[in-house]
Order: structure tokens, then C-alpha cells, then sequence
């Protein structure tokens, strides 16, 4: 991407892949889901697969991936955000110090990307990004309620169903032009970890994780995709790839650590006083 496909293109590779695949498993769960909980199944179509892929590959396509993480580690703000929004949940004012701390870090990024030449980083890439987190946080917090409800692989398959229709017509063009004879073995190598390890585990093992923690819990451990990424740009970089790491510097490694510090305040357990009477 994009030599040899298009990002939306891709998008329509990845969810037509792990459709198939969650479909296939389908016999072995044959589950009725309520008329009722459809609107909802549509909506984390929506923002777990279509809005958030679209734009999470789009922005990437534009972007650099260490920017693309750290950006991505705002998600468990966004997800106490949403979880304000959808559900109603107050937000204690240590926690709104935290919002505000990592809302800062991501727009200063934004802002950063946007001033002097980068190579690899844009400020256009880095919004997609961050909208994509925002989207996502809204996917864990809406699908939350269905995992009591439902088995995993029921609410997962629906999602992708919703998702494959709303991704299909805007990345079917793109799809469509992929030559396919240019594909060695390190592309289709490419393409099968992307739809299998990135899309359709992940999605199964988060679902089945969302039936035992809370979202913010889940959303905590993508503080790991800063640390990953950067690791891997510089191993890609030592040997021959591409120098993902030339647009970094301390202004964007400090603009992290805001979010990281809003996120910590975000997460840190409220203490609860005990009523005396």
C-alpha cells in the first residue's frame, strides 16, 4: 500500500477475508440475535469496522506509523468520552485533567506533523488517525452490552456483515484495479497477516475479552503500539527498509508523554469513600 492497492481497497481485501473466515465458523454457533439489537449491530458495523478502518489505513497511507501510534494511545480517553456520551458515566475531575492533558498531546501532534517538511508524517494523516480512535472507542463501548447478550463469535460475525456493507462501495474501485499478477510471495504474505493475525484474531480475541473486562481496560493495552511500532521502524530501517524514524524528535516524544500522562490520570481507579450511617 498503495503500489500495488489502494488503502480503501485493502480495506475491502481485510473485511471480505475475516468475514469469510468469521462465516465459516458459523456452523458451530448457530445463535438468533433479536430484531431488537440489529440498530445497535449496525452502528458497531459502523464505527467498529467501517469508519475505523477506512480512516485508520487512509491515514496511514499518509502518515508515519510512529505517529499513528502514539496518536492511537489517546483511545482509552476517547473511550471514557463515549462511555460519558452513550451511557452517561460522570467524569471525575482528576479524570477531566486527564482528557484535557491528552487531548492537548494529540492536537499539539496534529500541529507538529502540519509545521516544517516531513517526509513520512502529515497532520491530514494524523486527523484520520485520531478519528479512527475516536470511532473505535465508540465500537467498545456500544458492543459492550451485546457480549452479554450473545457469544462472541455471533456479535463479531454480525459486526463484520454490517461493516463489509458499508466498506465494499467505497473501496470496491480501488479493489477492483489490484493487478494481481504483480503480487510476489512477500505481498500475499502481506495480505494474509493483515486480514488473519491483525484483523480476524484480534477482532475475535477482543470480543472475547470484552466479556470479561471493562472497554477502558481493553483499550489501556494499546500503549504497547507505540513501543512495537518504534521497535520495528528501526529494526525495518537498520535493514534496508524505509527510515520511518527520520521525522521523530523530542517535541513528538514529549507531545506523547502528555497523552500518556492524560491517560494514566483517565485510568487510575476513582477511590470511593464508604457511606457511614
Amino acid at each position: 500500500m498503495p503500489d500495488l492497492v489502494g488503502p480503501s481497497g485493502f480495506i475491502v481485501l481485510r473485511v471480505t477475508g475475516a468475514l469469510a473466515l468469521f462465516s465459516l465458523l458459523l456452523p458451530f454457533n448457530r445463535e438468533r440475535v433479536a430484531r431488537a439489537d440489529i440498530p445497535r449491530l449496525i452502528f458497531c458495523g459502523l464505527t467498529g469496522v467501517g469508519i475505523n478502518m477506512l480512516l485508520f489505513f487512509n491515514g496511514l497511507n499518509i502518515t508515519s506509523p510512529v505517529n499513528a501510534s502514539l496518536i492511537m494511545t489517546v483511545n482509552p480517553i476517547l473511550v471514557l468520552i463515549a462511555s460519558a456520551v452513550v451511557l452517561g458515566q460522570p467524569i471525575v475531575k482528576r479524570r477531566l485533567l486527564g482528557v484535557i492533558l491528552g487531548g492537548v498531546g494529540a492536537a499539539a501532534i496534529l500541529l507538529w506533523s502540519g509545521s516544517g517538511d516531513r517526509i513520512h508524517a502529515s497532520w491530514q494523516g494524523d486527523l484520520m488517525i485520531l478519528i479512527n480512535a475516536t470511532s473505535y472507542a465508540f465500537y467498545l463501548v456500544a458492543v459492550k452490552p451485546l457480549m452479554s447478550k450473545y457469544k462472541p463469535l455471533t456479535v463479531v460475525t454480525w459486526v463484520f456483515l454490517f461493516g463489509w456493507l458499508f466498506t465494499t462501495p467505497i473501496g470496491w474501485r480501488q479493489a477492483s484495479h489490484i493487478d494481481w499478477t504483480l503480487f510476489g510471495a512477500s505481498e500475499w504474505m502481506g495480505v494474509a497477516y493483515v486480514v488473519l493475525a491483525t484483523t480476524f484474531l484480534v477482532y475475535l480475541l477482543n470480543i472475547f475479552a470484552m466479556r470479561h473486562v471493562q472497554p477502558t481496560v481493553v483499550s489501556v493495552y494499546i500503549y504497547l503500539q507505540p513501543l512495537l511500532a518504534t521497535l520495528f521502524s528501526v529494526a525495518q530501517a537498520r535493514y534496508g527498509g524505509t527510515d520511518y524514524m527520520v521525522d521523530t524528535g523530542w517535541p513528538l516524544w514529549a507531545f506523547g508523554a502528555l497523552i500518556f500522562l492524560g491517560v494514566y490520570l483517565v485510568g487510575k481507579p476513582v477511590r470511593t469513600t464508604p457511606s457511614t450511617s
